[in-house]
């Protein structure tokens, strides 16, 4: 249940099947709010990348590539440290998921 907690849309399972345990709860939430950032990030990227001039499109496509790769690895770190039993924060994204 913990990897399903970062895996995306799935964190929606744990998060309905396991209301009793507070340690996966916690992980479905952080995920969960990681999920929606991410694609929060990379809509607001795309719309104002639609802005910028075309000479930038090789820039502009590294940091996309960079939002993509940034959250792959904050999701395998959380996966990893959920696995031992640890809590992998990410600053100011855990505290509003521990605001539910």
């Amino acid at each position: 249940m913990i990897v399903l907690s970062y895996l995306g849309i799935l964190a929606l399972i744990p998060l309905i099947m396991k209301k009793d345990d507070r340690e996966i709860q916690w992980h479905a939430k952080n995920g969960l709010v990681l999920f929606v950032f991410y694609i929060i990030a990379t809509v607001v990227w795309t719309l104002l990348s639609n802005f910028m001039p075309a000479t930038l499109g090789c820039a502009l496509s590294f940091v996309s590539c960079g939002i993509g790769i940034g959250y792959l690895v904050v999701i395998i770190m959380g996966i990893l440290k959920g696995v031992k039993g640890e809590r992998f924060r990410v600053p100011m994204l855990s505290d509003f998921a521990d605001k539910f």
